[in-house]
């Protein structure tokens, strides 16, 4: 199928998905509506995306296989990838990119799919002028803005990163914490070379910039950032924390990622996705609510440090999914005007830049201006 729309979003009747439609029609970008139910994804557009009655798109129904993703694809320019679990689902998309000519970018939170595409498929996408940008993500980009914001000064090496938020996960973002730990280790960054989380370790108290209760925290699969940074000469260690403001929740998800990794360990692999896909199904069978500003807050904190010098950022946002929604929204509508700042393997900074993705971010009310503490 050759479309006269130059952006396809894949998966776009999940919550994510219909978040990246929205803001493609306020960016007035034509759209591809792509996934495996038609009728799905009509009602999902008709029911759940803001004024979709002024937005020039189209429903394409997609199996996943290699020949459909060959025609979902063929006279695209962007395609924004929802489907994950990227470790089982992204490979057949991002080969299906590739061969097309296709920027691609997901909203991927598995570090493994991370270094997949890092080693595996950045140079063939570097070779073809092509962008592959996995994880543009509120729990992932809103985090490198405030580091990239602290590394405006030089002499930093090192990067404590904090990223927390308020509610609950989406169905899809359940089974990536599952998968993540069940199939997956989580690694940081150590003098430039990744290092395992210990998975016995439970959950870590942290400080919070603005509140005086200490928060539970998670290594949350390890994050996109020690993946980003393992390039980059500015920085030789970067560690990542992340959860929910709701500590009774956060208690919970150790004793279910343990329980879902024990009753999972002698699966095939095949096995061990579906088992992982039936608990996540059981502990959230449906789609949160439509985001409240005053409910669904985001923190980003960084501390940076080096030998002799140390800076501190905090992002307080708001609408963490709708944050996603605009970043990958800004990701095509940017693509489609001018080359990245990196092809290849990229981070959503890497490839479009820190401050301009601020802007974005600023520009719909989703995050305030960072508080930034510079020592030394």
């Amino acid at each position: 199928m050759t479309s006269d729309k130059p952006v396809v979003v894949y998966g776009a009747s999940g919550y994510t998905g219909r978040l990246i439609c929205e803001y493609l029609r306020e960016y007035h970008v034509p759209f591809v509506a792509a996934g495996r139910d038609g009728g799905r994804l009509k009602s999902s557009m008709e029911s759940n995306v803001a004024g979709i009655e002024t937005a020039d798109y189209e429903v394409v129904e997609c199996d996943g296989s290699p020949e459909s993703l060959a025609g979902l694809l063929d006279g695209a320019s962007v395609v924004l990838n929802t489907v994950g679990p990227f470790s089982q689902l992204g490979p057949a998309v991002v080969e299906a990119a590739l061969a097309a000519g296709v920027h691609y970018t997901d909203t991927t939170g598995e570090q493994d799919w991370l270094i997949t595409c890092d080693e595996q498929y950045g140079a063939d996408f570097a070779a073809a002028g092509l962008l592959l940008a996995p994880g543009i993500a509120q729990m992932y980009t809103t985090g490198e803005i405030a580091a990239e914001v602290a590394l405006e000064k030089p002499g930093l090496d090192t990067l404590d990163i904090a990223v927390f938020w308020g509610g609950s996960p989406t169905v899809a973002s359940t089974l990536t914490i599952l998968v993540n730990a069940a199939l997956a280790g989580a690694y940081y960054l150590e003098q430039n070379q990744y290092a395992p989380w210990d998975p016995e370790a439970g959950l870590y108290q942290l400080a919070i910039p603005g509140q005086h209760e200490l928060a539970l925290a998670l290594p949350w699969g390890g994050t996109s950032h020690p993946v980003w940074y393992r390039r980059d000469p500015r920085v030789a260690t970067c560690k990542v924390l992340g959860g929910v403001f709701n500590k009774a929740l956060m208690t919970g998800v150790p004793q279910i990622v343990a329980a879902a990794v024990e009753a999972t360990k002698d699966m095939a692999p095949d096995e061990k996705y579906a088992a992982l896909t039936a608990t996540a199904s059981q502990v959230m069978s449906q789609m949160p609510p439509r985001e409240n500003p005053r409910v669904n807050k985001s923190l980003d904190s960084v501390h940076a440090s080096g030998p002799l010098g140390r800076a501190h950022v905090v992002i307080h946002g708001n609408q963490n999914y709708k944050q996603t929604g605009a970043l990958q929204a800004y990701a095509a509508y940017s693509l489609l005007q001018q080359p990245p700042k990196r092809v290849g393997f990229a981070s959503g900074c890497q490839a479009f830049g820190h401050r301009e993705l601020l802007g974005v971010l600023r520009s719909f009310g989703l995050v305030s201006e960072p508080v930034l503490t510079v020592e030394g």
